[in-house]
């Protein structure tokens, strides 16, 4: 069965948006009577059935609905784009795929892209949502210069930093610790300077190794996405 996403579906709004009706209506061709799937983002899964397609807009009536629970942890990706936009919209689909919670944006000293299409990136990200069948969005924040973010980071995340000088022999995989919320910061191409993170130490990011293998910026990011949702799967 095919997912869509609508958001105030949990106040009554009981249709697709257009650029989801046109979906729905003409690439898959969707007919009355036919069912689908909505997600609210929020947990909610609804199997609903298709009652009137008009004009730009598809209409339907609720089946029924079930809720998925929150996982016990939360994974926060904070990350300095890369030059290749390609490479972080792949990035993106991937990690939402794998278990991602959050992702926010860096501008660092060393970045090749200071800016991002976030209009495109949130695109990217419901596309992600539903394509892994996951019930809630992932929360999505502008770029910010490292420094602003760092005055914003959540304290009561188990910070780390990964980065191509720091956390030899300290792995993320042992130093974090089950069930929690974690916030991951990963830099650019040309990685931090010393200024940078002097910056992020004190502000308490622990430096954490992912591997003996010098990785992409991108690569980087889906494998720290990989390491903490293991952690917690583990039996």
């Amino acid at each position: 069965m095919d997912y869509f996403y609508q958001p105030d579906i949990i106040h009554d709004a009981f249709h697709l948006d257009e650029e989801e009706s046109r979906h729905c209506a003409k690439v898959l061709r969707k007919k009355i009577e036919d069912q689908i799937i909505v997600l609210d983002g929020k947990g909610g899964i609804y199997t609903c059935k298709i009652k009137k397609i008009h004009g730009k807009q598809v209409e339907f009536d609720i089946i029924d609905k079930r809720t998925r629970e929150e996982s016990g942890y939360s994974v926060h990706l904070v990350i300095a784009p890369t030059k290749n936009a390609d490479r972080i919209e792949w990035l993106i689909e991937k990690s939402i795929e794998i278990g991602l919670h959050q992702i926010s944006f860096i501008d660092c000293h060393n970045s090749e892209r200071h800016g991002l299409n976030m209009a495109r990136i949130r695109k990217k990200v419901i596309s992600a949502m539903k394509q892994c069948q996951n019930p809630y969005l992932p929360i999505v924040n502008d770029i910010l210069p490292l420094k602003d973010y760092l005055d914003t980071a959540d304290e009561n995340s188990e910070k780390y930093i990964c980065h191509a000088s720091g956390g030899k022999g300290n792995y993320l995989i042992n130093a974090a610790n089950r069930g929690s919320s974690y916030l991951v910061l990963i830099g650019p191409e040309g990685d931090f300077t010393k200024e940078e993170l002097s910056q992020t130490e004190k502000k308490g990011f622990i430096p954490v190794s992912l591997g003996n293998s010098r990785l992409r910026t991108e690569t980087a990011g889906l494998v720290a996405c990989v390491v903490l949702n293991e952690l917690n799967l583990k039996t």
